[in-house]
């Protein structure tokens, strides 16, 4: 039996195009991806009993935003391991400090990120929420 666990992320953004990207990264770097194109979607798929062990959201969406997302899964207790990262094209100190209050363990601005360092992010951060387990 393998030791290697296959992660599982769900990845928010209103974005189609990023979310096929990352979804194609992700899946080559060995994680099981699942992709919402908004909040009430990515909420659905957690109610409906997905827990993903890293979750990465979008901040600026139509209807409900990354941040308020978030406080949705917190309230609700969906997911409550997961690693959060965010990553979005908000790169204004406020935001960094909000997501790290709400307890994200990333936060990655966009436009000056490659895939692979996404991937590499994540990665730290899944590897963050396991040794506090």
């Amino acid at each position: 039996m393998s030791e290697e666990k296959k992660y599982k992320v769900l990845i928010v953004d209103d974005d189609e195009f990023l979310l096929n990207m990352y979804s194609v990264k992700f899946t080559k770097g060995g994680l099981e991806v699942f992709t919402s194109p908004s909040a009430d979607d990515a909420m659905r798929k957690l109610k409906e009993g997905l827990v993903p062990d890293a979750m990465i959201f979008d901040i600026v969406m139509p209807g409900t935003d990354g941040f308020e997302l978030l406080e949705r899964v917190r309230k609700e207790r969906l997911a409550s391991k997961a690693a959060i990262m965010f990553l979005t094209n908000q790169g204004q100190s406020s935001d960094i400090e909000r997501a790290k209050s709400l307890g994200a363990q990333g936060y990655i601005v966009k436009a000056s990120t490659i895939p692979s360092e996404v991937l590499g992010e994540l990665l730290k951060c899944l590897k963050l929420v396991q040794e506090k387990k």
